[in-house]
């Protein structure tokens, strides 16, 4: 009997500890609970703004409020990558930025955003009339500048009352997430994209929709993250901008009653934030699960992945997957959408 070559031996302990080490991750990636929590509401930095807007308009009759950090108004790009990266954000690495007052052309978007309700693609505009939204532009944001966050404004005030509309502006802050206690220095512009800025955004946004909240949880966690399969609710989830688990935040006041009683809060995380960037700093620092311990809240954080299209992970907020990216039929938001529903009771798991 021929004796293998050493090489090979090695290959097949490497191959036999690579099979494991995926079998026990695939093990670790539960299905996602079916819960029956109520009081949906949404928010996203960057394109994961841009995706919480689009969600909160094509959804109004689920969502009763967002937090919007350096986002534009609904349906800004238009299906171009080119608007989207000249005139509602400043990321094109050829061509000029030309973001301006007025530049994301509010009363077309506003005409387009009818068009689709009356179309039925979309859940009514009136429905907005009673959500209740926070905005954050730094001042010093050189991705989404204050002007396209000020037509956002703009967009939101054709439908919403000043009083249901809160609008940060005034912190010399990059573009990141704001925490007051971890991330970069508040002028950095890098990975992981979040800043301490000595601001709570993620608090101070919950405490707008839902507020006045009870105090965060200052100590460690309570409650416990599920990593749950998104091939349950779009299928080949990585051929169209989406990873193949996101997560899921549970307190255990929401985890011992199956989510009655409990809030949902889906928060979309921005280009160059998912987990293959940057593992769960995101999820796990972003601010938000410290308030949901002690006010009956799960956090949803759905991920998104690269594409050939869409190298950095951002949400389809300029037509990168699908056309039909912000109305009810778009690919990532109806998936979202079956998500939420699971967790709301509308559906089965």
């Amino acid at each position: 009997m021929t004796e293998l070559p050493w090489w090979w031996e090695a290959a097949m302990r490497a191959l036999w500890m690579l099979l494991l080490w995926i079998s026990a991750a695939q093990a670790q990636v539960a299905s996602l609970p079916a819960m029956r929590a109520g009081q949906v509401s949404v928010s996203g930095l960057s394109s994961g703004a841009y995706m919480a807007v689009q969600f909160e308009i094509a959804f109004s009759r689920t969502v009763v409020g967002a937090g919007v950090i350096a986002g534009g108004p609904y349906f800004c790009s238009q299906g171009s990558v080119l608007t989207a990266t000249t005139s509602c954000s400043c990321t094109n690495e050829l061509l000029t930025c030309h973001v301006h007052a007025g530049g994301t052309h509010v009363n077309d978007l506003i005409a387009i955003t009818d068009w689709f309700a009356a179309s039925q693609t979309i859940d009514p505009t009136s429905a907005l009339a009673n959500h209740r939204v926070w905005m954050f532009s730094g001042s010093a944001d050189s991705v989404v500048p204050q002007p396209v966050m000020n037509d956002l404004k703009t967009y939101y005030r054709h439908y919403i009352s000043a009083s249901h509309i809160s609008y940060q502006r005034t912190i010399n802050a990059e573009h990141a997430m704001p925490t007051d206690s971890y991330g970069n220095s508040c002028l950095t512009l890098g990975t992981p994209y979040i800043n301490n800025c000595n601001v709570d955004a993620a608090g101070e946004l919950l405490n707008w929709i839902y507020g006045p909240l009870s105090a965060r949880n200052s100590g460690p966690l309570n409650g416990r993250f599920i990593a749950f399969d998104q091939s349950e609710f779009i299928s080949l989830p990585t051929w169209h901008g989406m990873a193949d688990f996101g997560y899921l935040y549970v307190p255990p006041s929401c985890d011992s009653t199956g989510g009655q009683g409990c809030k949902l809060h889906v928060v979309f995380h921005g280009c160059l934030q998912n987990t293959d960037a940057i593992g769960t700093a995101f999820v796990r620092h972003a601010g938000y699960n410290a308030w949901a311990d002690f006010n009956r809240m799960m956090i949803l954080y759905p991920q998104a992945s690269a594409t050939f299209a869409n190298p950095n992970a951002c949400w389809d907020w300029f037509a990168y997957d699908d056309s039909r990216y912000a109305q009810k039929s778009g690919r990532q938001m109806a998936a979202v959408k079956r998500m939420v529903d699971r967790l709301t009771g509308l559906t089965p798991p």
